[in-house]
């Protein structure tokens, strides 16, 4: 089990508030997938949180830098969001 920070796309800033949203480390992360991570970031940082996020939590779990996701692969992740 890695700690947040050393996942790819997730800095201490983000890890914080990932902790803070209830996600503590990086298997929880990997469990709830980034759809469900996302939403709980935006409910407890709205203001503060964009669709950057989802697309860098998406790469955190799949070891992917956050700006190789596809315009296909952002539209699924978004469906995903707003489908649960």
């Amino acid at each position: 089990m890695a700690n947040l920070e050393d996942l790819p796309n997730l800095g201490m800033k983000t890890a914080k508030r990932l902790r803070i949203a209830g996600i503590a480390d990086s298997e929880s992360l990997l469990v709830m997938g980034a759809a469900e991570a996302y939403r709980r970031l935006k409910t407890e940082f709205p203001r503060d949180t964009s669709l950057n996020a989802l697309w860098a939590l998406a790469g955190a779990i799949e070891g992917r830098h956050w700006q190789s996701y596809t315009v296909d692969e952002k539209a699924a992740l978004k469906a995903a969001v707003a489908r649960d």
